[in-house]
């Protein structure tokens, strides 16, 4: 399996790439924030070699929106892949179903050579979901042995711990089938 993290503007803009394979960097939320990070977490990961994503941690309402407000900052290359990042918000809420799927549609929508997937930990995933529409992969956090989240649905990538900082695995044989996959080869 391959390893990666997943960074926000409360990582440095230098995080450790050893052994890594992949990066996600939040690049928005709402319709209003835009990680200050972004530019030097993107250019650091690619410098590296690795593959990129980027992250929308996705609000209840104004959806359309929310998708424009996400591909407008979040940049634009060939095989990097963007996420919906679907969880309970500051506030206690979350978006429902439709409104997840609604967004992941509407990015792919958007930008359709750019793989597009969903972020949701184990209790969203179980719970929450009813309708099991991840877009193009699923990327569950479930914080337990890496490479074992207890989900009987096909995933792709991995959150197994947030300590020190959120660390992940990919289901890729390597490096180049992960690229091949990002890039739709």
């Amino acid at each position: 399996m391959l390893h990666g993290i997943d960074v926000s503007a409360y990582q440095s803009s230098t995080y450790s790439t050893s052994g890594l394979s992949f990066v996600f960097i939040k690049a928005t939320e709402g319709r209003s924030y835009v990680n200050p990070k972004l530019n030097a977490q993107t250019k650091h990961g690619r410098d590296a070699g690795l593959v990129v994503g980027f992250y929308h941690f996705l609000w209840p309402g104004n959806i359309t929106a929310q998708a424009e407000y996400f591909v407008s900052h979040a940049p634009e290359k060939a095989g990097d892949i963007l996420a919906v990042d679907w969880e309970t918000t500051g506030e206690g809420t979350h978006a429902s179903n439709a409104e997840k799927d609604q967004f992941i549609r509407k990015v792919k929508a958007l930008r359709p050579n750019n793989r597009v997937i969903l972020y949701a930990n184990r209790h969203f995933w179980l719970t929450i979901d009813t309708t099991s529409y991840a877009g193009d992969g699923l990327w569950i956090a479930d914080y337990v042995t890496a490479g074992h989240p207890r989900i009987k649905a096909k995933w792709l990538f991995h959150q197994y711990t947030d300590n020190p900082l959120d660390k992940n695995v990919a289901n890729f044989s390597s490096k180049a089938a992960l690229k091949a996959w990002a890039t739709g080869s």
